[in-house]
């Protein structure tokens, strides 16, 4: 027969409640200490990053630009009258020189005009000479009255000092003198008009001949142009070059002020880059500059920055002052590169995928071992097309990831598996 003893009863239950108290002091533990640790962190395949090691020294800044070449001097040739095109005689790709003749166009009412100009040129000429060779003669006629006057003034003047000397004998009388005299100085004063209007008629003489000359090279001027216009019906490349372009076509009708044709000279060419006009600010005209023209770079500088923005670039012309490559032509798509500055002794690492200039961002540090990374807030400074400045976050010799890590935002640290 089984006794109960109530204090083995007493003891089991205070036991059952040490144990479940334990138990419940053990799992508050381990959730508080399980929900301080971290999350596990994500592995990413090493191979899938680029990474770069964080250098001190001279980082050269510089930016780049798509763009084309260009010709520095293009002429475009219009058309100086109306006129039918008759003949394309020379078509796009063509090597010209200054005396090539391309179009060949017509106007039957400026060839016309060109022979009446002609005539009129004749006429004016004929007028002239006719004018010249009457003035000549007049003044002739001018010249010899006022000799004939000239020699009655000292036929005059010889028969006063005759009288008078006849007078002072008392052979001659007073009065004849007197007369004598008085007709001389009349005679010399007809004799110096004479010379005053000679004089008078010589300019006059000019003055008509130089209207008369004016005329002639009035008409020769519009002669001229009549000979230019009609010329010009044969257009011509005036440079020498590569005819580009030929907007017309055979029995079109062309009117003063259309282009008729294109020709560039492809030995002076240019190139136009487009730089991004957050990079622009720091372009100015005489920085050196690097043209890859996709089949050998080309050296340049700066000659111009346009000054307004377009779709979001800025156009820089570069001047070319290194021979171009074989097969270097207008319109051939390159790559420029231009020089900012040198900055010395900065900390300096690869542009990451999402890193700009002047700003903060997170870059994942890889520890030792490479094994692991975590987020560090790096602050930049200038920045070049693969270069950026380190101002803080980083050290020497720090391995970054510069790849887009977007994806792990939300994380901290990660775990590479190489």
């Amino acid at each position: 027969m089984d006794i109960t003893r109530p204090q083995n009863v007493k003891a089991k239950r205070i036991r059952r409640i040490l144990y479940v108290g334990g138990s419940i002091v053990v799992l508050l533990l381990i959730t508080v200490a399980l929900s301080r640790l971290e999350p596990a962190a994500p592995t990413v395949e090493g191979a899938t990053v680029y990474t770069d090691i964080v250098k001190r020294g001279a980082m050269l800044r510089n930016v780049r630009g798509l763009g084309t070449l260009v010709p520095e001097e293009i002429r475009w040739i219009p058309a100086e009258t109306n006129a039918r095109v008759d003949r394309v005689i020379m078509l796009p790709g063509a090597v010209v020189d200054r005396e090539t003749v391309i179009l060949g166009m017509s106007n039957p009412d400026l060839e016309l005009s060109l022979v009446e100009a002609r005539w009129q040129l004749r006429q004016a000429e004929a007028g002239y000479a006719s004018a010249k060779a009457r003035l000549a003669t007049d003044l002739l006629n001018q010249r010899a009255t006022a000799a004939d006057i000239e020699a009655q003034y000292h036929q005059s003047l010889l028969q006063a000092e005759t009288d008078e000397a006849l007078a002072k004998e008392g052979s001659g009388s007073e009065l004849n003198a007197k007369l004598s005299r008085l007709r001389a100085q009349g005679l010399k004063k007809r004799y110096d008009i004479e010379q005053e209007r000679s004089v008078v008629y010589l300019q006059s003489v000019d003055a008509q001949l130089n209207e008369q000359q004016a005329r002639v090279e009035q008409v020769r001027a519009l002669y001229n142009i009549k000979v230019r216009q009609v010329d010009a019906l044969n257009v011509r490349a005036g440079i020498d070059g590569v005819l580009q372009d030929v907007p017309v076509e055979v029995g079109q009708f062309v009117s003063p002020g259309m282009n008729l044709a294109r020709v560039p000279d492809p030995k002076k060419l240019k190139a136009e880059i487009r730089i991004a006009e957050t990079q622009a600010k720091d372009v100015l005209v005489g920085q050196v500059a690097s043209i890859d023209t996709r089949n050998g770079l080309v050296a340049g500088h700066v000659i111009r920055v346009a000054p307004s923005v377009q779709n979001g670039t800025v156009t820089v012309d570069v001047a070319l002052d290194g021979s171009l490559p074989t097969g270097t032509r207008p319109d051939l798509s390159v790559d420029g590169t231009i020089e900012i500055e040198r900055l010395d002794d900065v900390l300096y690492v690869g542009r990451p995928a999402y890193g700009q200039g002047q700003s903060t961002v997170g870059l994942f540090k890889l520890g030792k071992g490479r094994e692991t990374a975590s987020r560090m807030q790096v602050k930049l400074g200038r920045s070049s097309v693969s270069t950026i400045e380190v101002v803080e976050g980083l050290q020497e010799n720090d391995t970054v990831i510069l790849s887009d890590m977007s994806a792990w935002d939300s994380v901290d640290r990660i775990r590479l598996r190489w």
